[in-house]
């Protein structure tokens, strides 16, 4: 009877394994889904610069990813894995939010929430670049047909080219950056540890974050009603620290190949909450798009994880922050 309950528990363990890991991904993408809104709400009005909500949420959270690092002992990175880690900083702390923060002054947030859909795809381009992993060509077509349907719906949501405002520029290079960022990122968590690599990142882009805070503060005073300080403190607190540590111990349970696919659900929880929240008309483009960026996005994950050859850390998908 015990070798019996003994062999049934490891039968199931895969499952919930899989299970665990499915839950904290999709816990941090729900986390990850209201960023637009929240930082749309912030911005909004004025009150708030972007370059304060894009650098003070960071602030806030290298201040929790400090102390989490202090309290649990961790050894500090190399000199190697430092370099890497700007990387991070760059992409994930610093240039994804404040791009995103100046975007989102003049495009709405299902808007936003359309075009960066196809980050998934971006990170997985970016990944398969950074690990030099040969991939379907199938890969490929996906990756570009998602970029070419994410510039579709800006123009024509935007009435044609001459719509194209320099806010869906802005989109797409935080997209960019971004993707390169989490690619690093997951490279680097299975050296440093899931959330420790974010912690770290943060740490290292706080002097940077808390001088661009400062001297916004000093050009601005930041004013906003309790809805836009309380969407900041959540971009700050959740977004940017908290999210991520649900999101990389997803991942980390794995299987990180199905893990990683939770996160085309943010585009459609992201627009949902647009709607809900900020009482956006969700037109008939904006349902269009955005499904065809997803379906873009998982086409190419899937041709990517079905690769012949595969390298060892290069399956790292995250976020939006």
């Amino acid at each position: 009877m015990k070798l019996h309950s003994t062999a049934t528990q490891l039968k199931h363990q895969p499952l919930l394994t899989s299970r665990a890991g499915l839950l904290w991904g999709l816990l941090g993408v729900s986390a990850f889904s209201l960023t637009v809104p929240f930082t749309r709400v912030a911005v909004a009005q004025g009150g708030m610069d972007p370059v304060f909500v894009g650098a003070g949420r960071a602030v806030i959270a290298a201040t929790l990813a400090a102390l989490a690092l202090l309290i649990t002992k961790q050894q500090r990175p190399s000199a190697r894995q430092w370099q890497r880690l700007a990387v991070v900083a760059f992409g994930v702390v610093a240039g994804f939010p404040l791009l995103t923060s100046f975007a989102l002054t003049t495009v709405p947030a299902s808007h936003g929430a359309v075009v960066i859909a196809i980050l998934p795809a971006a990170t997985a381009v970016a990944s398969v670049v950074r690990t030099k992993e040969r991939t379907r060509f199938s890969f490929w077509c996906a990756a570009i047909l998602g970029s070419l349907v994410a510039v579709a719906f800006s123009v024509i949501s935007g009435g044609g080219f001459s719509g194209i405002h320099l806010s869906d520029l802005l989109l797409v290079i935080a997209v960019v950056v971004c993707g390169i960022g989490y690619a690093e990122g997951g490279l680097l968590a299975r050296e440093l540890g899931a959330w420790q690599t974010i912690s770290w990142a943060l740490v290292l882009a706080f002097p940077l974050m808390l001088s661009l805070t400062l001297i916004s503060i000093g050009h601005q005073l930041p004013s906003g009603t309790p809805a836009a300080w309380g969407s900041f403190v959540y971009l700050g607190v959740v977004s940017m620290f908290l999210g991520f540590v649900a999101w990389y111990r997803g991942l980390a349970i794995g299987p990180m190949a199905q893990v990683s696919q939770v996160q085309l659900v943010q585009p459609v929880l992201s627009i949902g909450w647009a709607a809900l929240l900020l009482g956006e008309d969700i037109g008939w483009s904006t349902i269009v798009g955005g499904l065809a960026v997803i379906i873009c996005a998982l086409l190419a994950i899937r041709s990517r994880n079905s690769s012949p050859r595969i390298a060892p850390a290069g399956n790292s998908t995250s976020l939006s922050n």
